[in-house]
């Protein structure tokens, strides 16, 4: 201050011609001797320090002002409490009140604290800082020590503020109590390391308050217990001349300054001649006189460093804002003389009201000896602070680093300069639960912290595409969630196809089927003059075997992309194909119940009117009416290729719908009658005296026939996707395979094995 005082005295620009005179007082922190100290000061009267000090506290006095008249302005205290009771009293006299150090957010309130300002920004900003450098790095879990104090509890309550919604939380809040110190630290160490609130073992975001602080930084301690230290701290300027200024400085020169005095006779442990204005140092008789040779050029403690300059720049920045208001008030102006003339009024120095000086604070602007433009905006003055780092040295205390800046509410950092205590670049974390991953949905633990949760996978359909996500979202129909459910992905189209296991394995059973119908039809052709093809109407044979070579065939109809065409054709090929089959079964089942009904008396006309043609139109009649039947539905409405999005899953079932059940059941139920039909009639022949009645085998296949379509029902109402066509298919095969085998095999065998039982005599024995 004192340094300040004297460049502004030498100034020819700044003040010129005036000198200014200054009163410093030591308070020791206690606000009862900082109020009567001011109240010395404002009423013009000195005070005796010594009477009012508490044991073990030493105060002094220095005093440069020349006349008795009060000050106009009081810098000071360094404490929030005591501004805070200084401003309410001062604002009575409205005399203004700077303090370099008092940071407390309640001070900006202008109601109460009219007269008061600052050269440090508010507490808000600071606090804003750390909630933004917790958010900047994910770091949701912290813990928090306070003093119990107006400024300790602002403080946290601005951080729980900023941080809302930021999904950062308190694993506990520690209060230190000044009256109950000790007790208070151990339980506030014990609640650190009992906590989980860590960032790779434990980084400490500091306060202004102590990220500076050389005691700790050389502190043998706090390399084991600070793993790492991320703070805020009071912005650092360069003072051009101050280093010389503090190294030249003498007791002998200054014999009235008794902060110097004391501070000698600490660092060089002799007493130095001039008197004690303060009265005696408690050292004074104990120690021997100082040589006059001792110096400060070489010392290197707190005292003389100058490196980083922060409470001391803000004390400068306070007297020149003085100054300035000074200036600006005591600059002539141009007024109006009651005659209405333009005259000049000037305001002699000797004359200086507070009031007056508190209007010109209000409206300082200046730039100061470093090029930085300064203002009050209100009681405060923009918000700017430093971030340093505590980086650890070979030798072994910490050195502190600055890695960035705090303008307002913008941080500036330089991440590349920062030293994490996990011994690398990345950014440690700190969290109560890592962050759910995408794919998964986060559910609050009851009772606890939201940043205490647990992580469940999305359900079907469902997708989360970021960490943390608080809910999963469903899929449009047509997509569905990938194996990690991160995102939706278009839904494959899932149909019978020729490639897969199970389409090539009915392929292949479709195409034995019709190879060996095929060769049956060969062996038939080739021996149609035998007995065993003659006896069994041989015309129905062939045109059975036929119709059994479209069963096989039609099912290939099934497998495959669903179209539009293959849909129609599936279903009426299935149609007529089974009809075809079934009726010429029917048909030469009525020939032998005919046959053998026209062996009794009266009755040979019978099979007279059952001969070849009506055969032939009988079964051409029985096919005919299920042609009419699809040709109606599939005029209608028919089955058309469709995607079935009900069921859930990667795939899209691609399948032919039935718009129309009432048409499908009745190419069913009209196939089940013949069925029934023709099972009923040869159940009725199977036991007439014939060695190759039809009948018997004609009944088994029919047996087995009716048990497959019995058991397809609901086998198809139940199978899913693209496993209801292959139902169908395999129904067809197996049916189709069935008769194939009930009636021919017998056949085939005699013909190809047995060849001595294909003759007449054989046929006609019984």
């Amino acid at each position: 201050m004192v340094f300040a005082l004297e460049e502004i005295n030498h100034s020819t620009t700044l003040l010129p011609g005036v000198k200014l005179g200054y009163h410093i007082f030591d308070d020791c922190a206690i606000t009862s001797l900082s109020l009567q100290s001011t109240l010395s000061l404002i009423g013009g009267d000195s005070i005796n320090c010594n009477s009012v000090l508490p044991p073990n506290c030493s105060a002094g006095k220095l005093e440069e002002s020349k006349g008795g008249s009060p000050v106009p302005l009081i810098i000071g205290t360094g404490s929030s409490q005591t501004s805070m009771v200084l401003a309410r009293v001062l604002a009575s006299f409205s005399i203004p009140l700077i303090s370099y150090l008092a940071s407390c957010p309640c001070l900006s309130d202008r109601l109460q604290y009219p007269t008061f300002f600052r050269t440090i920004p508010s507490d808000v900003y600071q606090a804003r800082a750390v909630a933004q450098l917790a958010i900047r790095y994910n770091w949701s879990w912290i813990g928090a020590v306070i003093g119990n104090t107006a400024y300790g509890r602002t403080a946290l309550k601005i951080f729980q503020e900023e941080t809302q919604g930021a999904e950062v939380c308190l694993a506990f809040v520690a209060t230190l109590k000044r009256e109950n110190i000790m007790g208070d630290v151990r339980q506030a160490a014990r609640a650190i390391q009992a906590s989980t609130a860590r960032v790779t073992d434990r980084l400490f975001l500091a306060s202004e308050a102590w990220s500076t602080s050389g005691n700790l930084l050389q502190h043998p301690v706090s390399s084991k217990v600070a793993g790492g230290v991320l703070g805020v701290a009071i912005r650092s300027s360069p003072i051009p001349g101050f280093e010389h200024y503090l190294r030249s400085l003498n007791p002998s020169h200054r014999p009235d300054d008794g902060f110097l005095r004391e501070f000698w006779e600490k660092e060089f442990g002799c007493s130095p001649s001039a008197k004690f204005p303060g009265g005696n140092s408690p050292q004074k008789a104990s120690l021997p006189p100082c040589r006059g040779t001792e110096s400060l050029e070489r010392v290197q403690n707190l005292f003389t460093d100058t490196s980083q300059l922060r409470v001391t720049y803000n004390v400068y920045l306070a007297v020149y804002a003085v100054a300035h208001a000074l200036h600006s008030f005591l600059s002539c102006s141009i007024g109006e003389s009651p005659s209405g003339q333009n005259i000049s009024v000037c305001y002699s120095p000797k004359h200086i009201k507070p009031r007056e000086v508190l209007q010109h604070m209000k409206s300082v602007n200046f730039t100061t000896p470093q090029g930085e433009l300064f203002y009050f905006q209100g009681a405060d003055v923009s918000a700017q602070y430093d971030l340093v780092n505590w980086q650890k040295t070979p030798e072994g205390p910490f050195k502190l680093v600055l890695v960035g800046r705090v303008d307002g509410f913008d941080l500036h950092l330089n991440e590349s300069a920062i030293q994490w205590n996990t011994r690398s670049n990345q950014v440690p974390k700190s969290e109560c639960t890592a962050s759910c991953p995408p794919g998964t949905q986060k559910a609050t633990r009851k009772g606890e912290p939201l940043c205490c949760f647990d992580c469940f996978p999305c359900a079907d359909g469902e997708i989360s595409n970021k960490s943390g996500s608080l809910h999963c979202d469903r899929c449009p129909l047509e997509f569905w969630p990938n194996e990690e459910q991160t995102a939706c992905i278009l839904r494959q189209l899932d149909f019978l196809s020729f490639n897969e296991t199970l389409g090539i394995t009915l392929t292949t059973a479709a195409v034995t089927g019709t190879t060996v119908t095929a060769a049956v039809f060969v062996v038939f052709l080739w021996h149609r003059h035998t007995p065993v093809v003659r006896a069994n109407n041989s015309e129905l044979s062939f045109l059975l075997l036929v119709s059994l070579k479209l069963c096989f065939l039609c099912s290939l109809v099934f497998i495959g992309r669903p179209s539009a065409w293959s849909c129609r054709f599936q279903q009426a090929a299935f149609g007529i194909s089974f009809v075809l089959c079934v009726s010429c079964l029917q048909v030469k089942t009525i020939v032998v119940l005919a046959a053998f009904r026209s062996a009794r008396p009266g009755a040979e006309a019978l099979i007279r009117w059952f001969g070849p043609s009506q055969q032939r139109g009988s079964v051409c009649l029985l096919t005919c009416i299920q042609i009419v039947i699809c040709t109606i539905w599939l005029s209608l409405s028919p089955p058309v290729p469709h995607r079935d999005l009900s069921f859930q899953g990667s795939k899209v079932t691609m399948e032919c719908a039935m718009d129309s059940v009432v048409g499908f059941s009745l190419v069913l139920g009209y196939i089940g009658l013949l069925a029934c039909t023709c099972l009923i009639l040869a159940f009725f022949a199977r036991n007439l005296p014939d060695n190759f009645n039809e009948a018997k085998l004609i009944t088994f296949s029919m047996l087995i026939f009716c048990a497959v379509w019995v058991a397809f029902v609901p086998a198809y109402v139940s199978s899913p996707g693209k496993y209801t066509v292959a139902v169908e298919v395999f129904a067809i095969l197996s049916s189709s395979s069935g008769l194939l085998l009930c009636i021919f095999a017998p056949k085939c065998f005699i013909i190809l094995l047995r060849p001595e039982k294909n003759t007449k005599k054989h046929l006609m024995t019984r």
